[in-house]
């Protein structure tokens, strides 16, 4: 057995996050070709002969849809290092999963549209990458297309996200005429050649400056004098500052077109940071040679119709996993078996015999646990929970086929468990009816899906008045419920929400009867 510290300081665990169309999925991709985790072109799994393509967009409704609406873990190797890769949602509507994803992560990787810059779902990331400590980089994509001058995308980052933004590399052409990168810490000039759609990994030629002349000109001389005077100004990469997250490493380049791909991937190794002691809920740390724990972050079913089980998604902590140990479940402090431990590749899986911090594993069909849970052997501990963000869009639901009710009911607690939507309940409806609380509408839309696709149970949704929820508790619950426009229902926890019609209202009964509990809950609004 190798020694946990040792190989912890070779793993390097991120999560890439961005504004939906901003190129994460693309560039997820090209990660894994540039780290052999593909074969000789994009699309095909190395070893996996005759299986699909892969992505980290698993999901059917993704494919359809082009965009990301779940998260996905993919590990890979990379010049001496294990990489463990957690794509993220794309969308608005699931950044309570990003949320879960990041407390899974020592870092991320933020992709920007070199046309668009900020935007406002990026500012909301950013935010939440802060409150979780998270030092990120920032990878300017899409530099093959018509954007933004370099320079002004550099102080938008520093003036939006009051953080100073210090290049890594330093584009050569305009955007939608990109020739190379100059590499601020050596001054190399590398140039790029493109390949067909991107498949193969981009031809690169270190050019000297007096060849550099004459192929590129005075794109050539106005990158150099950039560059130049970035480094002049002291605007270069400083690991210290980087970790604060005082700072944040710039990387330009085109993930379709494979330019940059490389130094974007040297920075994951060169600058992320390995996992470390973990935090946990008393405020001492879970060290890294500790016996086993790990963060359960992630619920899912349905990522293989020949497979009808569920993955818990567990962040190695501390320790050695074997397979096969036995585990508890702080929750509940119910004993598990490990026997069924995967690694995970989007939604390929293989069994996996061991695994270290900063490793994904993957349970399956370990149902004495829940999000937010610890595991752990023999010494016991509990992380800071995670999270519920404040569901601002309220639909009830029932199953069109009464024949389908058992699937409808198996279905619903699923959702409830992966934090998929929120699930609550009254004493009177049960599962005959009980209310979706999301954050976004699309929820409702996956939440359907679901239902029809993986448990055959065909549902119809219905509106309910309500517009926004508080925390509450049973002493507040009798009078709450004998006013107009409110209503009080019960998440699976036991947590008791109270409804209300509108923030008006709310704020009235706030301040008509300030002894009832009406807690705020976490990150209202999500990322939107």
């Amino acid at each position: 057995m190798s020694d946990p510290i040792a190989e912890a300081a070779r793993r390097r665990t991120f999560a890439i996050i961005s504004h939906p169309d901003a190129g994460k999925t693309t560039l997820t991709e090209k990660f894994l070709l540039y780290g052999g985790a593909l074969g000789k072109e994009a699309g095909t799994v190395k070893a996996r002969a005759g299986r699909r393509a892969a992505t980290s967009d698993w999901m059917e409704m993704e494919q359809q849809r082009g965009i990301s609406i779940t998260s996905a873990a993919l590990q890979f190797g990379y010049r001496d290092c294990v990489i463990n890769l957690l794509d993220t949602p794309g969308h608005r509507d699931f950044s309570e999963d990003t949320y879960r994803v990041l407390a899974a992560a020592d870092a991320a990787v933020m992709v920007l549209d070199a046309g668009k810059g900020i935007e406002k779902q990026t500012l909301k990331l950013f935010e939440v990458c802060r409150e979780r400590e998270i030092p990120f980089m920032i990878f300017i994509n899409k530099w093959d297309r018509p954007g933004k001058d370099p320079l002004e995308l550099l102080d938008e980052i520093e003036e939006t996200l009051v953080v100073e933004p210090t290049p890594v590399t330093w584009p050569v052409g305009i955007p939608g005429d990109f020739r190379g990168l100059i590499h601020q810490d050596t001054g190399e000039y590398t140039r790029f050649e493109r390949t067909a759609r991107g498949a193969t990994m981009a031809p690169e030629t270190i050019v000297d400056p007096s060849e550099a002349e004459k192929l590129d000109g005075e794109w050539w001389s106005s990158a150099q004098e950039e560059a130049e005077l970035l480094r002049e100004v002291g605007q270069v990469v400083n690991k210290e500052t980087f970790l604060a997250g005082m700072s944040t490493p710039v990387f330009f380049g085109s993930a379709m077109t494979n330019f940059g791909i490389r130094f974007l991937l040297d920075g994951v190794v060169d600058l992320i940071p390995p996992p470390s002691a973990r935090l946990l809920a008393d405020g001492d740390h879970r060290k890294l040679d500790e016996p086993f724990s790990g963060l359960v972050f992630k619920m899912q079913a349905g990522m293989d119709k020949s497979h009808r089980d569920r993955i818990a998604f567990v962040r190695v902590c501390s320790g050695v996993f074997e397979r096969g140990l036995i585990a508890t479940a702080a929750a509940s402090g119910r004993q598990f078996s490990t026997k069924y431990a995967q690694t995970l590749f989007g939604q390929d899986r293989d069994t996996v015999d061991v695994a270290y911090p900063g490793d994904i594993l993957g349970l399956v069909n370990a149902n004495d646990v829940r999000v937010g849970d610890a595991v752990y052997v023999n010494k016991p501990c509990e992380f800071p929970a995670l999270p519920a963000f404040a569901p601002e869009h309220f639909m009830r639901i029932r199953v069109k086929d009464t024949s389908k009710f058992k699937q409808f009911r198996k279905g619903i607690a699923q959702l409830d468990e992966e934090g998929a939507i929120q699930v609550l309940r009254d004493d009177y409806l049960g599962d005959q009816a009980p209310v979706l609380a999301a954050v976004g509408q699309l929820q409702f839309e996956v939440a359907t899906f679901r239902l029809e696709n993986e448990f055959g149970a065909p549902v119809e949704l219905s509106n309910t008045p309500f517009t926004i929820a508080r925390k509450t508790n049973a002493e507040s619950t009798e009078q709450l419920q004998a006013m107009q426009g409110v209503d009080v229902l019960k998440r699976a926890d036991g947590t008791l929400l109270a409804l209300f019609e509108s923030r008006y209202w709310m704020d009235r009964v706030i301040a008509d009867f300030p002894d009832l509990m009406l807690e705020r809950m976490v990150a209202e609004g999500g990322l939107g």
